[in-house]
């Protein structure tokens, strides 16, 4: 996860007060993402976890929910986010969270929001969620198509009336595609207008049911226009003292993105403060699949994050999850804690590899085969990157051009 705001803070004081940047500290265990449940009430377009509206079979019982809950304590686990499917299909989603917030975890639910009403919400407000991230991906028209069910986005709305009324910290998650992106400004001033804590933009990733709709990924103009917005937004409400949060996912190239950003705003009048929000990109070092996160999924099956669910490395019925995630030989999470990951194509040599890591690459698996190949999501220029292609690739590139351009060698 990407904290923009975070980052975008810690630039506004050292442009007051220049501090030293602290170094980076090694995470003794990896954020979970617990996928609790596979069933859904809806069906949406862009779906990693392909679920429906029926029971899937194998799915861990209560008891098995608590064992792995107390294994993920020895791996040194801070933060739970239970997931689905939707989690609050689950008849013991209460009896789970509060066996996990007894373990001190921090716990965070994700939701599509329908589900919660003036029935339950204050059983979950009595689950004391730090936090609760309800789905919103445009408005009404687009997040009822997309999300394959009318009337969804005025009940998913209603919900986080419900807990801002409740006092649960609540966000707003956005998949980003070319369809929506028209209503982005419209959802950040949504945002504003409800006084919602964070707004979330995850990028398309190719993966379950997002892999057949990777035509739809935003354009990467458009993906740059959108993260400029965030990044405005995100400063405007620094600079008027309004605590939210932006974050995105699943594209690591918004890290070097923002810096670039920032610099064109900033680096003539605090080149020092600039040096600072750089060296605090590469100390945060991009993806972390298989490092500082994790998956389990609704059969027990441990995963390097929730989008490599083609590629299992053990499972809590059989297995610790503290035993997996520590002595795995997986080559998959052999390259991703390799440092630099050994990444190919324009990554390889990529200005801003420490910053990003080499991207998300469950992409580069989706569209090659091979998981480390170039990101084909990276929406950063070649010139953005450093990367100069090879003349005969340059060349390749232009034969069908009217005049192309002729290499002779001298």
């Amino acid at each position: 996860m990407f904290r923009i705001s975070q980052l975008l803070k810690t630039l506004h004081d050292d442009m007051a007060e220049l501090k030293p940047v602290k170094a980076s500290r090694k995470m003794k265990g990896p954020v979970v993402i617990w996928n609790l449940i596979r069933r859904c009430n809806l069906q949406c377009k862009h779906c990693y976890s392909t679920s429906l509206d029926i029971d899937f079979k194998d799915e861990l019982s209560t008891e098995q929910v608590k064992a792995t809950i107390d294994d993920l304590k020895v791996a040194h686990v801070p933060v739970l986010i239970l997931s689905g499917g939707e989690p609050l299909l689950r008849p013991d989603i209460y009896e789970i969270t509060e066996y996990a917030k007894q373990k001190g975890f921090y716990l965070a639910l994700s939701t599509n929001g329908t589900l919660i009403n003036e029935d339950n919400i204050e059983a979950i407000k009595a689950a004391e969620y730090q936090y609760v991230g309800i789905s919103i991906d445009g408005l009404e028209e687009f997040h009822d198509e997309f999300r394959r069910q009318k009337g969804s986005f005025k009940t998913s709305m209603h919900a986080i009336k419900l807990c801002k009324e409740a006092g649960i910290k609540v966000g707003m998650r956005l998949c980003l595609t070319r369809e929506n992106f028209k209503d982005l400004p419209a959802m950040l001033n949504l945002m504003e207008e409800n006084s919602v804590d964070k707004f979330y933009l995850s990028h398309l990733n190719y993966s379950g049911r997002g892999k057949r709709t990777a035509e739809n990924d935003a354009m990467f103009k458009m993906t740059k226009d959108a993260m400029e917005l965030l990044y405005t937004r995100a400063w405007s409400h620094i600079n008027q003292g309004i605590e939210t949060d932006f974050v995105t996912g699943n594209n690591d190239a918004d890290g070097p993105f923002l810096l670039q950003w920032a610099s064109k705003q900033f680096a003539e009048e605090y080149p020092e403060a600039i040096a600072n929000l750089k060296q605090r990109l590469i100390n945060w070092g991009g993806n972390s699949s298989g490092i500082n996160v994790a998956n389990i999924d609704n059969t027990g099956t441990i995963h390097p994050d929730t989008y490599w669910w083609n590629h299992p490395i053990g499972n809590v019925t059989t297995e610790k999850f503290s035993d997996v995630w520590r002595d795995t030989q997986d080559s998959l999470m052999l390259g991703f804690r390799q440092s630099p990951r050994p990444v190919k194509g324009r990554c390889a040599s990529c200005d801003h590899l420490a910053i990003c890591g080499g991207n998300t690459r469950t992409r580069a698996f989706a569209q090659t085969g091979d998981a480390w190949a170039e990101d084909p999501g990276c929406y950063l220029d070649d010139d953005e990157i450093g990367f100069i292609p090879s003349p005969s690739k340059f060349a390749d590139e232009l034969t069908n051009t009217e005049n192309p351009i002729q290499f002779v060698e001298v």
